[in-house]
């Protein structure tokens, strides 16, 4: 079922009486500075893309291996019972 030119009328007529006129043309304003924006920010991200990339610093201090931080040298002993 395709929609036909009259009911494609009737459709807007109804939009255009349940929001008004107004707030139709104030909607597309919107939409109109949202795409605008869209644009912009995507232009900007491009541009900033073409320089350099950032370096990423590591730390600061020497970062030991996990089994090397670890203060008890004797294991636990499961069977040992606390009282």
């Amino acid at each position: 079922m395709s929609l036909g030119p009259w009911q494609l009328i009737i459709i807007a007529l109804v939009i255009l009486v349940l929001f008004g006129r107004g707030r139709i043309s104030e909607m597309m304003g919107d939409f109109g500075k949202g795409i605008k924006s869209f644009k912009k920010g995507m232009t900007e991200e491009e541009q900033a893309s073409d320089g350099p990339s950032p370096r990423i610093e590591g730390p600061a201090h020497e970062a030991k291996p996990a089994g090397e931080t670890v203060t008890e040298t004797k294991p636990a002993d499961p069977t040992e019972t606390r009282r």
